[in-house]
């Protein structure tokens, strides 16, 4: 009988006590070995609330969504046997039970990556603003054109085979962090997919999107990473 992968879970996390303990209690324990939350920079409970829930924390006191995904990388490094590792926000906008989707067509139908789509699943009203949507199908619709690897969505929720993870030599430390990933697993040939994923009003107000600043330097971010993998 083949062994139960294992797999954990990485949430970046910025002032969110609010939301943090929720994200975790709903994450599926019996198919996840460990949640780990990385503590980037807040000033809040963020990472009490986190250890209250049950999850491993890590600071990273450099703020930074990609910052905080390669610490938690860093710590996966240190221990045994991880074969999937999942990316989820601490916003509480997804649906940590969903875990269960985006594992699925790894385990069953040999692929590496899953990204959660926002864009094919049931999205509620308000939960992403215009300019995330033009974003989210402008930077897609760029992937097609360069790399010929069609995505829907540039969702934070996603799952990845770990040996293929560290192929990728991921990089970025800001706003670039979810486009890296899928333009070098488009030059790397793995087999991905998306899933239909739920998505709901965040709780509290994001710090990118949430701000003109945000929204613009995220959307310059994600060009520019497009296009400096297209070479």
């Amino acid at each position: 009988m083949e062994r139960k992968p294992d797999i954990r879970i990485i949430i970046p996390a910025f002032n969110e006590e609010n939301a943090v303990g929720k994200v975790v209690k709903e994450i599926p324990m019996d198919l996840v070995k460990e949640v780990i939350v990385v503590n980037n920079g807040s000033v809040d409970q963020t990472s009490k609330e986190a250890s209250k829930a049950g999850a491993t924390v890590l600071d990273q006191p450099q703020k930074g969504y990609g910052r905080a995904c390669l610490k938690g990388i860093d710590y996966l490094k240190t221990c045994d046997n991880t074969d999937i590792v999942v990316f989820l926000d601490a916003d509480y906008s997804d649906y940590p039970e969903e875990t269960y989707k985006l594992i699925e067509p790894i385990t069953k139908e040999g692929y590496d990556m899953v990204i959660g789509s926002r864009a094919l699943g049931n999205r509620e009203k308000g939960s992403m603003t215009p300019q995330q949507i033009f974003g989210n199908w402008l930077a897609t619709r760029m992937i097609r054109w360069f790399y010929d690897e069609h995505f829907t969505d540039l969702g934070p929720f996603r799952a990845i085979k770990y040996q293929k993870l560290l192929e990728l030599n991921m990089q970025d430390q800001t706003y670039g962090w979810t486009v890296e990933m899928q333009v070098k697993a488009a030059r790397k040939k793995l087999k991905s997919t998306e899933v239909p994923v739920k998505y709901r009003q965040r709780i509290g107000v994001s710090k990118v999107s949430g701000t003109v600043k945000g929204t613009v330097m995220a959307g310059y971010k994600i060009i520019t990473t497009i296009l400096r993998y297209a070479g």
